[in-house]
């Protein structure tokens, strides 16, 4: 090999060595923004604040939490489509902007396969929850109300096309009943009127609903996991009405397309550590969700299963937005 073929050579391996370190060794200069998509006070903002305090401690920069709720949480999702792919602009949403809209809307302005997925962080089973004064005690209690006067009860969802809606739809086909849909914005508004007998019941995450059912205020009838919550062992799974009805939510955090995968990589080791403190570790344990925390490429494939679950969830219930 010549002289000028070998320095040519190693110029281009420079060349094409020479950012993919630097991208390994990516570190924030500037605050990180964290979209989420209902409002402040839910299960989101409580995870974006561990993410943020993992950030700090790890490169002195702080997560700024930005809520965007509305429109399905299409608005949130939209912004992260649009933004630079640069590791500074996240989303900490649960399932519809990541794997349950597409299936539903059918005009998106966005494309949520195309999201960088950096971590599922949780898991948590939907529970079945009603008004402290509503008189069912269990799933067939509460069937037989709807059915003795057909949609008289209502139920709250965090909008159309949420894992609360869903869930409530395909409660309606399983049980056969008429029940009136009440959409909100989001958990903590769902709750405010439950608590104030205006909403009859709701599907809630875990995480949210725990609090309330510790307090004893709202009274859960069933579970959406395929067994019993370890946090609930008296709370029946509403598989053990209806084998087939799992309804699960969890909450992932994602970057915008093409976003350089050693960015992401750097960005799912960060939070890993934010979640591996005795701090956040009392937090997930108090509200009885699941950690999960896996690699952005495992994080995928999981978001991939559910959407087609969510999407045969969809089509064997006949859920449309209207």
């Amino acid at each position: 090999m010549s002289f000028r073929n070998f320095a040519l050579g190693a110029l281009a391996v420079a060349l094409f060595a020479g950012p993919v370190a630097h991208a390994q060794d990516w570190a924030p200069n500037r605050p990180i923004r964290v979209l989420i998509p209902v409002p402040a006070g839910s299960a989101p903002d409580l995870l974006t604040r561990i993410i943020g305090q993992g950030f700090q401690a790890k490169w002195g920069q702080p997560a700024i939490m930005e809520p965007h709720p509305g429109a399905s949480q299409n608005i949130a999702g939209d912004l992260l489509y649009r933004a630079d792919p640069d590791g500074y602009t996240l989303l900490t949403a649960p399932p519809p902007p990541f794997a349950v809209n597409q299936h539903l809307f059918p005009k998106l302005t966005y494309d949520p396969t195309a999201f960088a997925p950096v971590s599922v962080l949780v898991e948590a089973p939907n529970v079945l929850m009603v008004r402290g004064e509503l008189p069912a005690k269990t799933v067939a209690d509460l069937v037989a109300l709807a059915k003795a006067s057909p949609g008289k009860l209502n139920y709250g969802s965090t909008g159309p096309g949420s894992t609360l809606h869903l869930t409530g739809e395909a409660f309606k086909a399983h049980a056969g009943v008429e029940i009136t849909h009440v959409p909100f914005k989001g958990t903590v508004e769902i709750i405010a009127d439950m608590m104030g007998e205006r909403i009859d019941m709701a599907f809630i995450n875990l995480a949210d609903a725990w609090p309330h059912i510790v307090a004893g205020k709202l009274r859960p009838l069933a579970v959406g996991s395929a067994k019993r919550a370890p946090g609930l062992p008296d709370v029946p799974s509403l598989t053990e009405t209806w084998p087939d009805f799992v309804s699960v939510t969890w909450f992932a955090n994602a970057a915008p397309p093409k976003t350089p995968p050693a960015i992401v990589n750097a960005l799912n080791g960060a939070i890993r550590a934010a979640f591996d403190t005795p701090e956040a570790r009392k937090i997930i344990g108090d509200l009885r969700v699941t950690p999960m925390l896996d690699s952005p490429a495992e994080a995928a494939d999981y978001i991939r299963a559910d959407s087609a679950r969510w999407r045969d969830v969809i089509v064997k219930n006949n859920i449309k937005i209207e």
